[in-house]
């Protein structure tokens, strides 16, 4: 079969919807949850503003159309290599000059909803990564790992997605033998549910932030706030996600999207 035969049979499975478009983007505005950091560590994003322009009015009668004010990593977003200090060297490492082959690739989702239910600080190991290959197949090169914990069903309430208590943060996330292991095995990107790639209390393990660290030391791109990942399978989605084109762009919140055989 020739790849024109492939994309025709692809067409007409999206046409027919025997492949259904899954959208995984929460809603981005006002009231959308940003990431909180420590006042000596960091300064945070401000909040997302939206200005109207017009609105079939005086300052344009016949359309409407709004300016947006909006950090690159706010809500759900795409993550580049330059995001991070590991990453700042690599030449195609922002959002202006990543390979747009890398942003359409297959999707490895692992079902931790029920675990980060019990203990909001949960955290994936390499080996609990190997017993869902064990069961559902081997995560290859150039896919995603994606974390499903259902976090996102808190996203309507700022204290509860972000879950802070005077320790910090309390959220699920990876080790960092999850992300050696599945860098081992070729992984494109990690994502997860949160507001953040790495598990809340990230900033006390070693090396901190294992997620961002590791990942973008490598190259690899990360997911956050992702989702509806209860609608995709263990394996066989196709995950879309492409940043904004920002020059020298650290990330940007994007639709991702993803492509389930029904």
């Amino acid at each position: 079969m020739s790849g024109t035969d492939t994309l025709a049979d692809l067409a007409g499975l999206l046409l027919s919807g025997k492949v259904k478009v899954v959208d995984l983007a929460a809603v981005l505005g006002p009231k959308t949850p940003l990431l909180k950091l420590p006042p000596e560590l960091a300064v945070d994003t401000p909040p997302i503003e939206i200005h109207t322009i017009s609105a079939y009015d005086k300052n344009g009668p016949f359309w409407a159309w709004n300016w947006l004010k909006v950090g690159e990593h706010s809500g759900t977003h795409f993550d580049a290599p330059h995001h991070w200090i590991t990453g700042k060297d690599h030449p195609d490492g922002s959002t202006d000059t990543i390979p747009a082959q890398s942003f359409v690739a297959p999707a490895n989702v692992i079902d931790c909803s029920a675990e980060a239910e019990a203990d909001h600080d949960f955290l994936l190991t390499a080996d609990m990564v190997k017993a869902w290959e064990a069961k559902h197949g081997e995560i290859q090169p150039g896919e995603w790992v994606l974390m499903r914990t259902d976090w996102y069903k808190r996203n309507g309430d700022e204290a509860a997605y972000l879950n802070a208590d005077e320790n910090g943060p309390h959220t699920p996330g990876p080790t960092a033998d999850c992300i050696e292991y599945i860098l081992s095995k070729g992984a494109i990107g990690w994502g997860t549910e949160c507001v953040g790639t790495d598990a809340g209390l990230a900033g006390g393990m070693e090396p901190p932030f294992p997620a961002h660290n590791l990942m973008h030391k490598n190259n690899r791109y990360g997911l956050a706030s992702l989702c509806y990942l209860e609608k995709l399978p263990p394996k066989g989605a196709i995950l879309i996600a492409a940043p904004l084109k920002i020059e020298h762009g650290t990330g940007s919140p994007c639709r991702v999207l993803a492509l389930v055989a029904d």
